[in-house]
């Protein structure tokens, strides 16, 4: 293993493949998917963001509503937020207590990478559209930025040690450059297009497939070949925001726009099922695996 795979070691945590983390409006919610079915839905932790924690100043009660992407890293030991209106957050679950915390204008998407360092994609900014990294030592410096149009999705890929960031029409494979220096930074290895309008959500499936969703659909890709073949398991995946696929269990779970672009559903298939979360408006869901 790599220095920069092994740079972050997996904690313990109680959450596993059957836990996914699930955010919209001002909350948080870890369910146990396996304990839940239509009617019943079984939380294991919930938070509200205007609930006092600490470690968080108050005001990021505004700065983080609404929720976009609530996930699970470092050993699902760690959930890491990110908000459309201006802000990333990374909450410690073992302790509740805020680890990390910066204002970022419409961030989407954000992932933990190699020496405590945070990806944040962004879909507009005053410089520009973005991916930015911080640090999280210095949470109110950032110490990289590139232009990236409407960033949506930012995975950490440690076995081929690559940040993949994913905009509107375009994938990009980022290495790490002067990583442990002061000023660290992403250099562009190579970008594709993709084959759906609007890109919504990228996802690591396993070391060698990711799955990248937008507003016409869901395809896998190949990290090593580059290209891109349709996501079978789902029957229609128009409007789909965000899927996780468990290629050991064959259990996915995703969300999807219904009768607006917003959706108040779980759908988890193998078994097919349905979790419905009332009054809580779901843009992305991560399982914990």
């Amino acid at each position: 293993m790599g220095l920069l795979a092994a740079a972050m070691v997996a904690s313990c945590s109680p959450y596993g493949e059957n836990h996914v983390a699930v955010c919209g409006g001002k909350e948080v919610k870890i369910i146990d998917m396996a304990k839940s079915d239509g009617e019943t839905l079984h939380e294991v932790w919930s938070w509200c963001i205007e609930d006092p924690t600490e470690g968080l100043p108050a005001e990021y009660a505004e700065y983080l509503n609404p929720l976009d992407e609530c996930k699970f890293v470092d050993g699902n030991s760690k959930l890491l937020l990110t908000s459309s209106t201006s802000a990333v957050v990374l909450i410690d679950l073992k302790t509740k207590k805020n680890l990390f915390y910066a204002r970022v204008p419409m961030a989407h998407s954000a992932d933990l990478l190699p020496g405590d360092r945070v990806a944040v994609a962004l879909s507009t900014h005053k410089l520009g559209n973005s991916l930015e990294i911080y640090d999280i030592a210095q949470p109110e410096k950032v110490l990289w930025r590139d232009s990236l149009y409407s960033g949506h999705g930012v995975v950490w890929h440690a076995e081929r040690e690559s940040l993949y960031a994913l905009g509107y029409d375009v994938l990009r494979e980022y290495k790490l450059k002067d990583w442990q220096s002061d000023t660290p930074s992403l250099e562009l290895k190579q970008s594709w297009s993709i084959p759906v309008k609007s890109g919504h959500d990228l996802m690591k499936v396993d070391a060698q497939r990711m799955l990248v969703s937008g507003h016409e659909g869901v395809y896998w890709f190949d990290v090593e070949s580059g290209e891109y073949t349709p996501f079978e398991p789902l029957q229609s995946t128009e409007n789909v925001k965000s899927v996780n696929y468990n290629a050991k269990s064959g259990k996915l779970v995703y969300t999807k726009a219904e009768e607006s672009w917003w959706t108040h559903h779980i759908y988890q298939e193998n078994p097919t099922k349905v979790i419905t979360i009332d009054d809580m408006n779901i843009y992305k869901v991560r399982p914990a695996w």
